[in-house]
């Protein structure tokens, strides 16, 4: 039985928590730790360089730096106080925390449907890329303990509830009508976390091999139909003008012979061509007429294959005489 399998891959990197070392950090240890050395030497005692160094490493973790593309969350024992940045900001030495920093850039997320069904029992994968930028970042830190992992986890519920409620056909056909109804069910979910989804795409839907072949050779017979209907639509107006000719021809006996005269003229100047002529054309044109056809239609083939400057002077010469 095919499973509902979803899967995440995401375009940024493991978080890796690594000291936040500033310029400002550094001067702030360095420059008590200095101080109390040279006091130190001065008064020739170690207590001055212990006090400045620990004075210094005090001191170094107030100031803090954030991008500009960065908010830090920052907690005052434990409570919400606000947020800090782009650039320099201080905070009070274990008093203060910076909960979080929350990244405003556009971030994209890949997510995955693997072998879930259609509303008519078709598994199909499918791949998807999100977009989506963090437009609060206190409800970001606040209202949701991972907002990156909860927004996948919301694309992947909302990609299988939409494959789960839609034809192979529709996910085929309207895709960017399912990308738009993804990005609202996505939207709706993430907003209360301080998350906007700017787009949704649907990368690649692969479906069984076999269902391939099946859906080929459904296309070749469907073409294969439209053609024999524009065939037929072809003859019922062929038959159509036949028909109102043949009342043409009906009151007017001199057009039907002329018709008839252009037709055994044709016919006799193909080149190795047989045609046969019905007893009542040669009747109505009598034999001398018949045999005047044949041979004019014998000079205007020698013509034809002579080329055209024989022809320009075979005629040339016929105007003279």
């Amino acid at each position: 039985m095919p499973r509902n399998d979803l899967t995440v891959y995401s375009s940024r990197a493991p978080a890796v928590k690594t000291p936040r070392v500033n310029v400002l950090s550094t001067v702030a240890f360095g420059a008590p730790t200095a101080l109390g050395a040279l006091t130190g030497l001065a008064m020739g005692s170690i207590s001055a360089f212990f006090a400045g160094l620990a004075i210094g490493a005090v001191a170094s973790m107030s100031p803090k730096i954030a991008q500009q593309w960065e908010r830090a969350v920052v907690l005052r024992l434990g409570r919400y106080v606000g947020l800090r940045g782009p650039g320099p900001f201080w905070v009070i030495p274990f008093v203060d925390k910076v909960g979080s920093w929350v990244d405003q850039r556009t971030i994209t997320s890949s997510f995955a449907a693997e072998e879930t069904l259609t509303s008519d029992t078709v598994p199909v994968n499918v791949d998807a890329v999100l977009f989506w930028t963090v437009y609060d970042p206190e409800k970001a830190a606040l209202e949701v303990q991972d907002y990156a992992q909860a927004v996948s986890w919301a694309a992947q519920t909302g990609l299988r509830d939409i494959i789960g409620r839609t034809s192979l056909a529709n996910l085929l056909r309207g895709r960017e009508r399912i990308e738009e109804e993804l990005k609202a069910l996505i939207d709706q979910r993430s907003t209360p976390w301080g998350v906007t989804v700017h787009s949704v795409e649907m990368r690649d839907i692969v479906i069984p091999t076999s269902l391939q072949d099946a859906m080929s050779r459904e296309a070749q017979a469907s073409r294969e139909k439209q053609a024999r209907i524009i065939l037929g639509e072809a003859e019922v107006e062929i038959a159509n003008l036949f028909h109102e000719a043949a009342r043409a021809y009906q009151n007017d006996p001199i057009a039907l012979q002329l018709r008839q005269m252009n037709i055994l003229y044709e016919g006799l100047k193909q080149k190795g061509g047989m045609m046969v002529v019905p007893s009542s054309i040669v009747d109505s044109m009598g034999p001398s007429g018949t045999l005047s056809l044949a041979a004019l239609a014998g000079q205007q083939r020698q013509r034809d294959e002579q080329g055209p400057g024989v022809a320009g002077e075979l005629v040339g010469e016929g105007e003279g005489s």
